[in-house]
């Protein structure tokens, strides 16, 4: 079968090179007991790595049609574990009932929001390897008092222990982003629970970034219903917040509104 086209709307770029690809799937510990999930295979080019490791169970999500057919002449084995569909909509109970770990090169346009689905499966969620847009890769590592610091850098630390691995270029691409690329790697941390209100807590982060501009004392006037929260944090701007120190925030937010 001739190869699969990239489609722009689904922000496909394949990755050509394979040292690349294999320094990418030797990024993930794996052992006989691990379950996998590889986001966006495209043609391959990181499944035929992971093929390798000897895990415990492997599945496949992707969305584009005429790469699920490339996938299942190519690698016949894997048919009955190549799952056609939108891993953003996609039940995850009903393809592991354990933990798992996921690897995958993203479509650099539902990044973020791969990123949020990981955080609402974090309890399942090990560990995470995957090549995204640099910029968006330096955003989740960057900490506290940085421009770049932002809601998901402050959600996913407070679960993850993240490491920026590897920068990757354009050229190594087709067809070649605009971008430059990196790999990031996220082990679930020891926080099984915030020792806050976990809603709340995304609410307040959100709410706070969403006017990054303004002190705590005026984003955050849609949470506090009214309300003023008399402390020194408020003066300050989220940029500036550690997500320990959110969780601090978003408990006096909720003793304030329970009085």
């Amino acid at each position: 079968m001739k190869q699969v086209k990239a489609k722009k709307h689904l922000g496909q770029h394949f990755l050509r090179d394979m040292n690349i690809a294999k320094k990418i799937v030797d990024s993930l510990s794996v052992s006989d007991n691990t379950n996998v999930v590889e986001i966006g295979p495209g043609m391959g080019v990181l499944t035929q790595f992971v093929i390798n490791k000897n895990v415990n169970n492997f599945k496949l999500i992707e969305l584009d049609g005429e790469s699920v057919v490339y996938l299942k002449e190519h690698y016949p084995q894997l048919t009955e574990s190549i799952i056609e569909g939108d891993f953003l909509k996609l039940d995850l109970s009903k393809v592991f009932d354990s933990k798992y770990s996921i690897i995958g090169n993203f479509p650099y346009n539902i990044s973020s929001q791969i990123f949020f689905k990981v955080l609402e499966e974090k309890d399942k969620v090990d560990e995470v390897v995957c090549m995204i847009q640099k910029e968006v890769a330096e955003r989740i590592c960057e900490k506290p008092g940085s421009k770049t610091y932002g809601i998901l850098s402050v959600l996913l630390q407070a679960y993850y222990d993240i490491e920026y691995l590897f920068t990757v270029g354009e050229k190594v691409f087709d067809p070649p982003p605009k971008v430059k690329s990196a790999v990031i790697r996220l082990k679930r941390n020891s926080v099984i629970k915030l020792e806050c209100d976990h809603k709340l807590f995304f609410r307040v982060v959100k709410t706070g970034f969403n006017q990054r501009r303004k002190t705590l004392r005026n984003s955050l006037k849609p949470v506090l219903n009214g309300k003023i929260l008399e402390d020194e944090i408020m003066n300050k701007r989220p940029e500036q917040l550690s997500y320990n120190q959110f969780i601090d925030l978003t408990n006096k937010i909720e003793k304030l509104l329970a009085e």
